[in-house]
């Protein structure tokens, strides 16, 4: 069975994407706290006559909220790339379990050593990979789903997207790589 190798390729995978992941997260934050300010701006804006204030010099300002949120949604499709690279990964290693599991010895698949996890261990964790990053779908879904004109939804864009947030998901990960360090340093 050629599972280590398959395995190797996939936490590999993850732990590449991982660190693109968080960079892409870290740049949509920002983004989606001026989608919230322009939220707020648009209300006050809406209880007031412009062209009766100084704001009158900023005509713009549903174009730079469309702005913020079309680079959201570009951002989004980094995340998209990476979710699907990690969830092809865990497919082809899930894919090769199944196919060989037939023949495969339970006392086998539970062996661990003290450099390598057993496979039944790194399936879990590919599984656990694969849940955190399925989160990339209830993102896309609060992106698609803001509107410029509900003010009010604008305004809690920012908590709702701090919500998806998983530390301790992503804490599982970063610590089940840790325990795969010695398993891909000798592979």
């Amino acid at each position: 069975v050629s599972q280590p190798g398959v395995f190797l390729r996939s936490f590999v995978a993850l732990r590449d994407q991982r660190a693109a992941w968080r960079s892409v997260l870290e740049e949509c934050d920002p983004l989606m706290e001026s989608l919230g300010n322009l939220g707020e701006q648009m209300n006050a804006l809406s209880r007031v006559r412009v062209s009766d204030t100084p704001l009158r010099a900023f005509p713009d300002l549903q174009e730079r909220l469309q702005f913020q949120l079309l680079q959201a949604v570009d951002l989004l499709s980094c995340l998209q790339s990476i979710r699907d690279s990690v969830g092809g990964h865990v497919s082809a290693a899930l894919q090769l379990y199944q196919d060989s599991a037939d023949g495969l010895d339970v006392a086998v698949a539970t062996q661990r050593s003290s450099v390598a996890p057993s496979l039944a261990d790194m399936l879990e964790w590919l599984q656990d990979a694969e849940r955190f990053y399925r989160r990339f779908l209830q993102r896309k879904t609060l992106l698609l789903t803001l509107r410029r004109d509900d003010r009010a939804q604008l305004e809690g864009a920012a908590k709702a997207w701090r919500s998806l947030d998983s530390p301790d998901a992503e804490q599982q990960i970063t610590d089940n790589l840790c325990r795969l360090a010695f398993f891909l340093e000798s592979q």
